[in-house]
């Protein structure tokens, strides 16, 4: 089994019964398609839809466990070549849905069955997402799990975290220095204000910016000129590379790129690259290979699978 086997078993699959009572109910519902729509566009863009409108698709335990097995088909099917997530209706995610929060706060949640939180960092394929109202708690952290972030103008995101009494949760206080400093997530996290979607701009938290109306359609487009025009084995490997290198020194990022260099520079999508660009045309790469393994080219796991394997391991 191939280490990305393994990683996709580990992340995506469910391994441990439940014993929460609210997990396991979210288990008992994961056969409801309709909480994470799924579509898929002839250019091999798939949209994940979170699809609450009726609760602005406020988190739940099988929303998140319906979100983590489409994202599963995915990782592995020849027809997917990049992804965007999204919410139904006006809002995308704006946190745990309070009425399950209410009814275990004072007693603690189990979380020791639920797959990470950051398992779409695990992906293989690019992840955009299309924000496209408010963004908060649990899903301001899925919304930074993806590579790059569309906003609608006037969408709304907070931490929330310190108004409900909670700490940062889900690595938080990992993710958010490295996208705006320590300086600014501390006061992102401590007083979990609201602010918009010019000022998350500002801030490096999304990259682009549209008109409401626009956030879904630009998201897509991006993704289908990742889809018709990069290398799915370069995106994945590049991926791997970012997100593996975060915490190494430009040394040890160095070698890891010639390593990188001497795999691809000898593959096919390379060959296809330069003869579509002399040509003038364009590319036609094949789909992202199965047993391509970022971590066996450059001899290091991203952070979320070295602690997949240690929990695998027991510690």
């Amino acid at each position: 089994m191939t280490l990305i086997r393994l990683l996709n078993q580990i992340i995506y699959n469910n391994r441990v019964p439940a014993p929460d009572w609210d997990w396991q109910r979210g288990r008992q519902m994961i056969d409801d398609a309709d909480l994470v729509l799924t579509e898929v566009d002839a250019d091999g863009v798939a949209t994940f839809t979170l699809n609450r409108p009726e609760r602005r698709n406020a988190w739940t335990a099988a929303m998140e466990n319906r979100y983590f097995d489409v994202l599963a088909v995915a990782n592995t099917d020849p027809a997917v070549r990049v992804g965007v997530l999204t919410g139904a209706g006006t809002s995308f995610c704006p946190g745990f849905d309070m009425g399950r929060l209410d009814e275990v706060a004072g007693r603690g949640v189990n979380i020791s069955d639920r797959r990470p939180q950051y398992a779409p960092r695990l992906f293989r394929k690019p992840l955009i997402a299309a924000i496209n109202g408010a963004c908060a708690g649990i899903g301001l952290t899925q919304a930074l799990m993806c590579d790059v972030r569309f906003a609608a103008r006037g969408a709304r995101f907070s931490t929330a975290f310190a108004r409900r009494g909670l700490g940062a949760e889900y690595g938080m206080s990992w993710v958010l220095p490295r996208y705006v400093g320590v300086g600014t997530a501390l006061d992102l996290l401590l007083s979990s204000r609201v602010f918009e979607a010019d000022e998350a701009r500002e801030l490096g938290l999304v990259n682009r910016v549209t008109e409401p109306a626009e956030v879904l359609a630009q998201a897509r487009e991006y993704a289908r000129d990742l889809a018709r025009n990069c290398s799915p084995a370069a995106m994945t490997v590049i991926r791997h590379q970012v997100l593996a290198d975060l915490d190494a020194s430009f040394e040890d990022a160095c070698r890891r790129s010639y390593a990188v260099m001497e795999v691809l520079n000898s593959g096919a999508d390379f060959r296809e690259g330069v003869d579509s660009f002399v040509q003038k045309r364009s590319p036609a790469f094949g789909p992202l290979p199965d047993d391509l393994d970022p971590e066996k080219i450059t001899g290091v796991l991203m952070p979320g699978a070295r602690m997949a394997l240690t929990e695998l391991r027991g510690g």
